[in-house]
């Protein structure tokens, strides 16, 4: 088992995004990507008692040719989109949309949000998808903590969700359109775990609390570890209580245009999403 090395450290940096404070790992000043994981934007908001939840959180905004993957640390998410998924999501949960030709959506805090204290923390996560599937049809896919299978060490001091793809003989239960694995991971502190990650995969460990080494070198909180290519796995050093989302991904190695909320391999192509928003084509979300 040999460790991967950290290539570099990219700091969640804070930015307002729509009137809402985030941090941004993912796309920065060094880093465009890191196919194919396009964006990682890290939130952790107070919801307003004042405001009806139905007017709080995002919108609702379209999307084609990506994944936009929300991961739920605590409060909750009320997923509708204009296909007419309804569906609310708790902590240790997931909302794993594949956009696909185009679909509509919206992020609020649930009904109940006040009662579970007024805070979500989430983690969304844009996630390329294949040229080939890119104009498939959406789909959406919840996952509550309860269904989302556990890998715990030996001593219980480290438990990993297994979102999608493998560790160990564990499957998770998302199939994402490309080879993909999705871990969260929640440690004590003075362990060490070893993940294995096929060599292939670009590999990513991003610290939402705590502090980790990784090789010798500290990763603090906020920051995400972009790590090399050069080794059958990465082995987490806890010097800290830890949360953390891990990823790996193959990469795509495809030409990528982006602009707004679509992700695509041309400007042709996005010029085309953008017209077919506006002829109603990725069709209508009315919220209720």
């Amino acid at each position: 088992m040999q460790t991967r090395t950290i290539q570099q450290l990219a700091y969640g940096t804070p930015m307002d995004m729509g009137g809402f404070p985030i941090r941004q790992a993912i796309p920065n000043r060094t880093i465009d990507q890191l196919d194919p994981f396009l964006l990682l934007h890290h939130a952790n908001l107070t919801v307003d008692k004042n405001i009806d939840v139905l007017h709080a959180g995002v919108g609702p905004h379209p999307h084609r040719g990506f994944s936009p993957v929300t991961f739920i640390f605590e409060g909750g998410v009320h997923h509708r989109d204009s296909r007419g998924n309804n569906n609310i999501v708790y902590a240790g949960g997931t909302q794993w949309m594949n956009a696909g030709m185009g679909i509509i959506h919206s992020e609020r805090p649930p009904a109940n949000i006040h009662e579970l204290g007024s805070r979500q923390e989430l983690i969304q996560l844009w996630i390329n998808t294949p040229a080939k599937h890119k104009m498939d049809q959406p789909v959406y896919m919840p996952l509550t903590a309860d269904n989302t299978p556990v890998v715990k060490s030996n001593d219980n001091n480290t438990t990993i969700q297994v979102i999608a793809g493998k560790l160990h003989d564990v499957i998770g239960p998302i199939k994402p359109q490309s080879p993909i694995n999705m871990f969260t991971v929640n440690s004590k502190k003075d362990v060490t775990y070893f993940l294995p990650i096929e060599e292939a995969h670009h590999l990513f460990v991003y610290i939402l609390n705590g502090k980790i080494s990784i090789a010798g070198k500290e990763v603090p909180q906020f920051n995400m570890a972009i790590l090399n290519n050069d080794g059958t796995g990465i082995a987490l050093n806890f010097i800290e209580d830890s949360i953390l989302l891990v990823g790996s991904g193959e990469p795509l190695n495809e030409p990528v245009a982006s602009h707004g909320p679509f992700v695509m391999n041309s400007e042709t192509q996005l010029m085309e999403a953008f017209r077919d928003y506006q002829l109603g084509k990725m069709g209508v979300l009315i919220e209720q």
